[in-house]
């Protein structure tokens, strides 16, 4: 545990850095303790009313199922000794009784000796009968009489009283979550009502001036409000009953207004964004105000999920999640979803897990346990975990993953071929069937939309083209989309390929300089021109691109070895390029003719790059390859591809 002395004269409310790190083990022990034991809040709901709530306390069978002996077959009820000696040879004759029974028919006359009884499934058993023979069994010997030319065991086509269910069994535990199963079995049994936990009332609050909320125009610096939305869904899921309060400005007045409303109304108010104490953060004040004990936590020695912020206001827990996305949602299922849980009356989630191969070294940072988002892929020897690598502010890294592992607080790094364990986000995890890691382009999801359409799982993992061939070399993928030109030979890609790849043609993706088309200072110019005019210019600021890509090898090449303001800006895609550029943080950069199409750009032409796959030979007959290579070829990817503005091969 850390913990950051408070300069003196100033107050706890008005802290600016955390007061004390805790371990994620330390805060959710204290969290706990702060909230249990708690009586369970319970109602009574008719069986209609009842799926998917959870039962509040055992339940137990009030009477047997099936309440009488019952006929599994149509037939005749029967006593077995008298069909003791029956063979067919050696029929055995018996007389009917002047009755039959049916679903739903008491019988009134017994089963005597050589007697035997019409029946349907599902007939009560006579007095004297214990066993049934089927009809297809016999044969009729004159008006009231048949033939049985088998033997019939006791109890032979006979449900027992309680055999399904016995008066008194224990038919359902406390925690179940009643579905259509459950349903079934109460109705059996005659229940009509149930005693369920009542849904743990949620209000979701997002705070932050830039938040706009999906569907609204988005302004400059402003961003979606995504957390409003996942966290709600996320409480849903885990049987609360959430309510979204809007996204509320930094303003405290205002926030306070609504922290006190929702709380008087809720059994737990969860709120993201507003614990990192920067100048507009202020949901950490205002729970001092709302009631004891207050704050359990402020910081907790996790990655990511640091400026996490516990509170138990009156009872009630108040919980603030981190700003980002990504923190957000796993500090909530790591840390929230426990407590939730269990003040709704759910068992704890039991999470599936499975080991895997790390491929790439991830680093970490010393003293704080992290929690590192990966997808799985298969490998020749086993499953592949690659890291998202997005960081906590990426949406995606949450919902694309298949699961985590945990890099302890004491460890600096996960080195490359570490092998770790992967705890899963479900309960099974299903590898993908085709796995293409490397290069990412806006086209590759025209070719691939056929795929996903008919059923086929596809996983694309942009990780460079350097980075791609790699994982290919390794065998961790089915194809490496790539596109490096080398110098030597003036040649795209074959150069670059091993032993065991071969060159699939894509299409070409004209490469130039993007800027703002009111720019005088490179219009009418070349690419080389306009680079040398930038570099020239010391108020000119460039966006790069990351190393591995193909990218940044022309980049390179046009720059020399000149390295202008800018250079160290290297974003992992061609959209944030042109976002720089759109935006003014940058004023050139290098993109692909589409992206800059898209964003209003000006475009420089520069060079005809190839974006192509280099095939794992070994797995092109894999159904799922073949469907790709088919796709790529076909009418339909071709005309897409045209259309988007790039030149198929």
């Amino acid at each position: 545990m850390t913990e950051t002395s408070l300069p003196k004269g100033r107050s706890s409310i008005d802290q600016d850095q955390f007061l004390t790190i805790l371990s994620r083990e330390e805060a959710l022990e204290r969290f706990e303790a702060a909230l249990f034991p708690r009586e369970l809040s319970v109602e009574q709901r008719k069986l209609a009313e009842a799926v998917g709530c959870v039962l509040a306390s055992d339940v137990v069978s009030p009477i047997d199922v099936p309440p009488f002996d019952r006929s599994n077959v149509d037939g005749f009820a029967v006593r077995s000794t008298d069909l003791a000696s029956a063979a067919e040879f050696a029929p055995v004759h018996l007389m009917l009784n002047d009755e039959v029974i049916a679903c739903g028919t008491a019988p009134t006359r017994p089963v005597l000796s050589e007697t035997a009884t019409p029946i349907a499934t599902g007939g009560p058993i006579p007095r004297g009968a214990d066993a049934v023979v089927m009809v297809e069994h016999t044969q009729p010997s004159g008006v009231r009489a048949i033939e049985v030319r088998r033997a019939a065991s006791p109890g032979q086509f006979v449900s027992f009283a309680g055999s399904d269910i016995a008066r008194g069994e224990a038919l359902l535990r406390a925690g179940t979550v009643i579905g259509s199963r459950e349903i079934g079995m109460l109705a059996a049994c005659g229940i009509a009502e149930v005693s369920v936990a009542r849904s743990v009332r949620v209000a979701v609050i997002s705070t932050g001036d830039e938040l706009v909320q999906p569907g609204e125009l988005l302004r400059p610096a402003a961003i979606y409000d995504s957390n409003g939305a996942i966290v709600a869904a996320a409480i849903n899921e885990n049987g609360g009953r959430a309510a979204f309060w809007g996204a509320i400005p930094d303003d405290e007045t205002q926030l306070e207004a609504t922290m006190r409303r929702a709380l008087a109304e809720s059994d737990m108010v969860v709120l993201s964004g507003g614990t990192s104490k920067g100048a507009g953060d202020v949901s950490h004040r205002i729970i001092a105000r709302l009631g004891q004990p207050g704050i359990i936590c402020h910081g907790v020695a996790l990655k990511p999920g640091k400026p996490l912020c516990l509170a138990v206001c009156n009872g009630k827990p108040v919980v603030i999640l981190p700003g980002f996305p990504t923190s957000a949602m796993f500090t909530f299922h790591d840390m929230i979803v426990p407590v939730l849980r269990r003040m709704a009356g759910l068992p704890p989630r039991s999470d599936a897990a499975v080991a895997a191969k790390v491929p790439v070294r991830i680093a970490s940072e010393l003293g704080r346990t992290e929690f590192v988002m990966v997808s799985l892929v298969e490998g020749t020897d086993g499953l592949i975990a690659y890291p998202s690598g997005k960081g906590s502010g990426a949406i995606t890294s949450f919902s694309q993953a298949d699961g985590f592992l945990k890099i302890d607080a004491l460890a600096d790094q996960m080195p490359a071929g570490s092998e770790a364990k992967v705890t899963l986000f479900t309960p099974h995890v299903r590898v993908p069937d085709l796995v293409i890691v490397g290069s990412h382009c806006t086209g590759l999801d025209l070719v691939t939309a056929p795929l996903a359409h008919s059923g086929l799982t596809v996983r694309s993992i942009a990780v460079g083209s350097l980075g791609g061939l790699a994982a290919a070399k390794r065998g961790e993928c089915d194809l490496a989309p790539i596109h490096l030109f080398d110098d030597k030979t003036e040649t795209y890609n074959t150069p670059f390929l091993s032993e065991g790849l071969e060159l699939v043609p894509g299409w070409r993706r004209m490469q130039g300089i993007v800027f703002k088309k009111d720019d005088k200072r490179f219009e009418g110019l070349s690419a080389e021109h306009a680079v040398r005019a930038a570099v020239a210019d010391p108020a000119i600021i460039m966006v790069n691109r990351n190393q591995g890509a193909g990218t940044r090898i022309l980049i390179d090449r046009l720059l020399g070895g000149a390295r202008p303001d800018g250079y160290w800006n290297q974003p992992r895609s061609h959209n944030a390029v042109a976002a720089a550029v759109t935006q003014g943080r940058a004023d050139w950069g290098m993109t692909i003719a589409p992206v800059a199409r898209a964003s209003n750009l000006g475009f420089i032409p520069f060079a005809e790059e190839h974006y192509d796959f280099a095939l794992v030979a070994a797995r092109k007959n894999r159904p799922a390859v073949r469907a790709f290579l088919d796709a790529l070829a076909s009418d339909d990817a071709r005309a897409a591809l045209d259309k988007a503005g790039f030149r198929p091969a």
